[in-house]
């Protein structure tokens, strides 16, 4: 499954147009490689996704085409979730 699809359905960003807006902008990797919104996302990946000051580290569980709202938490677990020091 496309990157930029798995964030959509999983609800990690809420619209796809935005998920190719963060992955071209290089804030996702997926296993350590620098991730485009066209990557490939396989059950067992991790992710790490820059969210503003917040960094999210997170494992794919599951893929799915679609999924209900109530569902989605569970396509992925979350590994580590840190916030980043700002600089002064």
């Amino acid at each position: 499954m496309r990157l930029d699809k798995f964030l959509k359905v999983s609800r990690l960003i809420k619209r796809r147009p935005l998920a190719k807006e963060v992955a071209d902008q290089g804030r996702i990797t997926i296993n350590g490689n620098r991730a485009k919104a066209s990557s490939i996302v396989a059950v067992g990946d991790e992710l790490v996704i820059q969210f503003g000051q917040k960094i999210v580290t997170l494992k794919v569980n599951e893929l799915k085409e679609s999924t209900r709202k109530e569902e989605a938490a569970m396509l992925y677990s979350i590994i580590k979730e840190e916030q980043l020091r700002k600089e002064d």
